[in-house]
């Protein structure tokens, strides 16, 4: 199950990318703009809350998304007869041939 490797990989990613923007933008700005520290208290408090509240919420999602493809798949499985008609692709070459197998007994109806 490759995509489901690439798709966890995707996430652990947007994770760490979250993270740095957060750090980026919260943290080190209310770091460097401070000289007694209760900025940086107060920067570090707000980054933590973000960044737990943001990534806890992602991986809530993601939890259900894949729970919810599971449940589906296997209701899928468990249904599938498969004795439907044969998919068959369109296909302009055969669309023509049958055009052309039409008009020539369109033709030979009128003749008799």
């Amino acid at each position: 199950n490759t995509a489901s490797y690439l798709r966890l990989w995707a996430l652990s990613l947007a994770h760490a990318l979250l993270s740095e923007v957060f750090w980026d933008f919260l943290f080190s700005k209310a770091a460097s703009s401070d000289s007694s520290g209760i900025f940086t208290f107060v920067g570090f408090a707000i980054f933590a809350g973000v960044t737990t509240g943001v990534l806890l919420l992602m991986e809530s999602l993601s939890a259900f998304l894949h729970a919810l493809r599971l449940h589906w798949v296997e209701h899928q499985n468990k249904y599938y007869i498969g004795d439907g008609i044969k998919f068959t692709p369109f296909s302009l070459v055969e669309a023509e041939k049958e055009a052309k197998m039409q008009l020539l007994l369109a033709h030979h109806a009128t003749e008799e």
